[in-house]
């Protein structure tokens, strides 16, 4: 965290008076690694600045069951949706009483002025049209 905020201060004054997110300080970690790594060895053989190399890991990867890629039932199926909507209408943030009968009445005097408006701007094309073509 702390080589963060010095490589933010060593930087441009106006990226640091920018807010910064993660995603710009793992940007400027990876540039910083490249360009280090481009210093300590030039003739490493990789043409790729920003790839990221990983160690082996020491054993082969298992091979994938077919029978993951099977098709699974219909019924299965179905109830795997049901058990998601479940889940997700858990997180909602369900409004109260009192603001449901708010955003209730807005919605209403907002169809009541947009049905006036355009019973207005309809009835002024309806005349301009009679008197210009009579």
């Amino acid at each position: 965290m702390s080589e963060d905020r010095e490589q933010e201060r060593n930087g441009n004054d106006e990226e640091a008076s920018r807010p910064s997110g993660a995603a710009a300080r793992r940007e400027r970690r990876a540039s910083a690694r490249s360009s280090a790594a481009g210093r300590g060895s030039a003739g490493s053989g990789s043409d790729d600045a920003g790839a990221a190399t990983t160690e082996p890991k020491g054993r082969a990867t298992p091979a994938r069951d077919g029978r993951q890629q099977g098709r699974t039932s219909p019924i299965a199926t179905v109830v795997r949706f049901v058990r998601e909507v479940v889940a997700e209408l858990r997180k909602v943030i369900w409004p109260t009483r009192k603001s449901l009968v708010q955003y209730t009445l807005v919605v209403l005097v907002f169809s009541v002025v947009m049905v006036s408006f355009i019973a207005g701007v309809d009835l002024l094309f309806a005349r301009g049209v009679l008197w210009l073509f009579g």
